[in-house]
């Protein structure tokens, strides 16, 4: 039942309140009486208060203009006029969220804290950001794009184009799931704005000049195309209020309507040949991607929505999905393509499918295969049992409370973003139950899912297939034309243009290296800060022979269920596939049922099942290692049976013996890794420069780093032979023997009403699981020098560079873990970030590993960038810093540490802390050390660890690199690696 008038704001009108009972919260709807600006609150009992606003952003080019945009705009403002208010804010705030995104019709800000002074603070900053940006000339040069001599001060040296979108588009599109999406869009909507790249494509990009800049923005950042969103438990009318004083009463009603335009439909199906850059050193056989995509109906219609969803998961949801099971087990391919599935985000959904690893020629038959599986889908219909499935698991997905990776209130608003940007209805969009139970009710006759496949795709002219195949020219023709147009555009160059050329840079350097009137920013004090954090409530006994914890914990009807144990002793071999039998464990067949029977299985009874290994050295010793084995699973609370005997047959009777599986498996992984590695090129960067720290990061390198992506290749090649592919069986299924005979912990996360009867059900529903006393898992201890130069297929570089430390429970770790923030606050931003261009770049501690990283992300420098790691040791070390730099990096580290997860998530992680040694008070002890850290600490901890003939070196780059820094590579003894 809706209630038209919730309390608002006298400058706001109320429009209606709507309670959604399986989220918990109400939903409320205003829009401001001048502007029309329209607010949605989420009242939820939360201290983890939300604000979001977004504009919708609709550009007509690939000049990356909404994206730029979203960099400068928060690059000072009327009340706020320093050059970097955003970062700086970043460090004076206790925020558990703070960010800015640039989707590709609209672009969002967003924030969360739990602390009600700095949640008004963030608020204040960001409304001022966002509706009275300065947009200075100098940080669109230094955001968007500029040229520069090469030299900057010296007009006779080449010109190279800079800037931080630039080069944070060119490491984004170097990676070819990316370019795909880009080259799928561009074909399937040939007229409207998804045609073209919103993030910006670095060869257009360029082309935007400021004055179109400052356009965009007064057309496109104004109240009446705003969309504010909030969440939590401060009231709506107090938000209103602060809209109103900081902005909304400035503005007058603009007569526009800023929206997508419906696509054109496609009277046939199209098919299109492209290419991607491909740099490696291997052939290029088989390494084409083949795509065929349909454009659907409107994603703000609920019930089509809801609709495309049911035909989506019934065609690709696991395995055992008719089309999933095709794209995995083909001959036309290695794996299906990273695109598959229903994109909703849009204006228009889109459905698509494809395969990698193929060739061109291939693409009749990749047609033919994919539509002959939807005509049997037609013809024949889908098992209720299944389609009751797929129901089950969206609503397993409407309750649960999540918020591990971005706060729960986030995900709500992002949820409902999409449909409040296409001038629809939001709430019904979070409220999902009564479109749920129509669905339901619809499922039961049988010619429904026939249809659906009838109407969607058969029947649906507007389809494009995209054949898009490797390149190894295409990297050298984009340099050489890069050069061609800057030679160009310095040939043209007047004398009074390379003058203003000139003093652009020294414009610029002077600008970053000036120092703002941080006084002029709200900010939080240590003061503020909460003197402990809570402890997390449990119980734990031996309930029919199995150990077992409880946590009672709101998790809107979930039940979660962890079984533990720790990991037994294995050989090398058994070793370097460990990551690999985690992985597969839950995608292969159980007892005398195959993998096609489990995932069905899986489907009906939970929302999930998977294993993994959780591995921490001691507290006070990173050369000892503890590491356990984790079989994990979520549900909806009258499934827990079913859930139970989910987990107790796949840890009992797993099997290993379905080889063509084990082989696709080992394909999907590796096409997996390999895109992952222009997405996280600093992660791998700086687990190949700890590699030598301590047991841990080694085998976290050489399991799951560059290392183990080059494994993964050569056992993918190896497993061609049936010879090599039945040993690796073998070795999956010793690993699991092992494993099996451990004793076994078990960890339960449910209501706290039902907690307890389910451990008593539950428990006496496992049985006998292992007892065996075995050897564990050892490690040698390790603690040696890595200088490593990998070669892989990147438009940008990633760099990293590591010294040993210390461990958590160390006197010094407090103090490295705010030094961490303190060099990435004064000195790294600034020289790699703003001078360097590079999209990001810092420090951290890791006390997992002992070892302190300095790591730069999609960078375009390399050598430079090493240097100004060395130089902010320097900077450190000369002493005469800013005591208020000090807490700016304390409040940081504490930010991170007091950070909430999800109800289940809190638990889990108390859980495992504990399983480590991890105590509530080892952890307290470590946050006041946090608290206590002196800049004479941080001094002393940068002379004891900072030891040049101690530093680990990794740099992630491409092959054109290796000539430039010949002379480093020898000078670090950088070993080349190729992947």
């Amino acid at each position: 039942m809706s209630n038209p008038l919730p309390h608002a704001h006298a400058a706001f009108e109320p429009v209606r309140e709507q309670a959604i009972d399986s989220l918990n919260l109400k939903v409320q709807e205003y829009r401001h009486r001048e502007t029309g600006a329209v607010h949605y609150h989420m009242a939820a009992d939360n201290s983890e208060n939300v604000f979001l606003v977004a504009l919708r952003t609709v550009p007509e080019d690939s000049t990356g203009v909404a994206h730029i945009l979203e960099h400068t705009a928060l690059c000072g403002s009327e009340r706020y006029p320093v050059r970097d208010p955003f970062f700086m804010m970043l460090r004076r705030s206790l925020n558990t969220f703070m960010n800015a995104f640039t989707s590709s019709d609209w672009t969002a800000y967003p924030f969360a804290s739990q602390n009600r002074k700095d949640f008004n603070n963030l608020l204040d900053v960001y409304l001022d950001a966002v509706f009275f940006s300065r947009l200075d000339p100098l940080d669109f040069a230094q955001e968007g794009h500029r040229v520069e001599f090469a030299t900057p001060d010296d007009p006779n040296t080449e010109l190279v184009f800079k800037g931080v979108v630039f080069n944070e588009m060119k490491g984004a599109m170097s990676s070819v799931s990316s370019t795909l999406w880009q080259q799928f869009c561009q074909q399937l909507f040939p007229s409207s704005t998804y045609h073209y790249n919103s993030g910006g494509e670095p060869e257009n990009i360029p082309d935007l000049s400021y004055k179109q800049l400052k356009a965009f923005y007064e057309s496109h950042y104004h109240p009446s195309n705003a969309i504010f969103m909030t969440f939590g438990d401060i009231p709506a009318a107090e938000h209103q209020a602060v809209f109103e004083e900081r902005a909304l009463s400035r503005f007058q009603r603009l007569e526009q309507r800023i929206e997508v335009k419906p696509e054109q439909r496609l009277s046939a199906p199209l098919r299109v040949k492209n290419s991607y850059a491909f740099d490696d050193n291997t052939d290029t056989s088989a390494k084409t991607h083949l795509v065929m995509g349909w454009m659907l109906g409107e994603s703000s219609d609920l019930e089509a929505m809801l609709e495309a969803q049911l035909l989506s998961s019934v065609l690709l949801e696991n395995s055992a999905s008719p089309l999933q099971h095709a794209l995995e087990t083909t001959e036309l391919g290695q794996a299906p393509s990273p695109l598959c599935g229903l994109e909703e985000s849009m204006r228009e959904m889109v459905f698509v499918c494809g395969i990698e690893g193929s060739e061109a020629e291939h693409t009749d038959a990749f047609e033919a295969m994919v539509l002959a599986i939807i005509e049997q889908v037609a013809a024949e219909g889908v098992a209720a049992e299944r389609l009751e499935a797929v129901l089950h698991q969206l609503e397993l997905h409407q309750r649960e409370v999540s918020g591990d990776s971005y706060p729960y209130g986030l995900h709500l608003i992002l949820q409902a973003l999409g449909s409040a940007t296409h001038y629809a209805d939001p709430i019904a969009a979070m409220d999902l139950d009564p479109v749920i139970e129509s669905l339901r009710s619809k499922i039961e006759n049988p010619d429904y899912i026939k249809g659906l496949a009838r109407k969607l795709l058969l029947e649906n002219t507007h389809r494009v297939t995209l054949v898009v195949e490797p390149d190894k020219g295409l990297s050298a023709r984009k340099v050489e034309e890069e050069a061609a147009r800057l030679a160009d555009i310095k040939s043209g160059m007047s004398e009074e243009q390379k003058a203003a050329t000139v003093k652009l840079a020294a414009d610029l350097v002077e600008r970053q290296q000036s120092v703002d009137d941080e006084s002029i920013l709200p900010k939080v004090e240590l003061a503020d800060v909460p003197a402990a954090f809570p402890d997390v409530e449990f119980a734990e006994s031996d309930l029919h022979g199995l150990n077992t914890t409880r946590y009672g914990q709101g998790t809107n009807g979930l039940v979660y269920q962890q079984l533990v144990l720790a990991l037994p002793a294995l050989n090398e071999e058994q070793r370097a596939v460990l990551p690999l039998y985690t992985s597969f464990l839950t995608e292969l067949g159980i007892g005398g049922t195959s993998y096609l029977d489990t995932q069905h299985r899986q489907s009906s009874d939970v929302g999930a099942i998977n294993a993994f290994t959780s591995m921490r050295g001691e507290v006070d010793n990173e050369q000892e290692v503890k590491a356990h084995f984790v079989l994990s699973s979520k549900a909806l609370l009258r499934n827990a049976r079913a859930q139970t005997a989910l987990m107790r047959d796949t840890l009992n009777t797993a099997r290993f013996d379905e080889h063509e599986r084990l082989r696709d498996l080992v394909s999907q992984q590796r096409a997996r890794r390999e895109q992952s590695i222009t997405g996280n090129g600093h992660g791998l960067a700086m687990a190949a420069a700890c590699a030598g720290m301590s047991p841990l990061a080694n085998l976290n390198h050489e399991l799951t780093g560059l290392a183990g992506i080059r494994r993964l290749r050569k056992l993918d090649e190896a497993l061609k032979d049936e010879g090599e592919l039945a040993k690796f069986s073998a070795t999956l299924a010793s690993i699991h023997s092992g494993v099996r005979d451990m004793p076994a912990d078990l960890l339960l996360v449910a209501e706290p009403q039902e907690v307890e009867r389910l451990a008593d059900e539950l428990t006496a529903s496992y049985g006998q699981l292992g007892q065996a006393a075995s050897d564990t898992l050892s490690f040698k201890k390790l603690r040696e020098q890595r200088n490593e130069f990998w070669v892989t297929n990147t438009q940008v570089n990633f760099c990293a560079r590591a010294y040993p430390t210390v461990p958590v429970g160390h006197d010094d770790a407090a103090s490295l873990s705010v030094l961490g923030g303190f060099l990435r606050n004064g000195y790294l931003h600034r020289t790699i970030r703003e001078q360097g261009g590079a999209y990001g770049g810092g420090a951290s501690q890791d006390s997992g590993s002992a070892a302190f990283r300095f790591y730069s992300y999609r960078d375009p420098r390399l050598v430079e960038t090493l240097d100004d790691f060395d130089a902010a040791i320097d900077w450190l070390l000369q002493g005469g810093h800013d005591g208020r730099a000090l807490e700016e990096a304390i409040l940081g580290v504490i930010g991170s540490l007091d950070k909430p997860s999800s109800p289940a998530g809190e638990a889990k992680q108390h859980f495992h802390n504990r399983l480590f040694g991890r105590t509530h008070a080892q952890r307290e002890l470590f946050r006041e050390r946090i608290l206590a850290v002196s800049m004479d600490d941080l001094l002393r901890v940068g002379e004891t660890y900072f030891k040049p003939e101690q530093a680990s070196t990794a740099v992630v780059s491409n092959s054109a690199q290796l000539t430039p820094t010949e002379e480093l590579r020898a000078k670090l003894g950088l070993v080349v690696q190729e992947l």
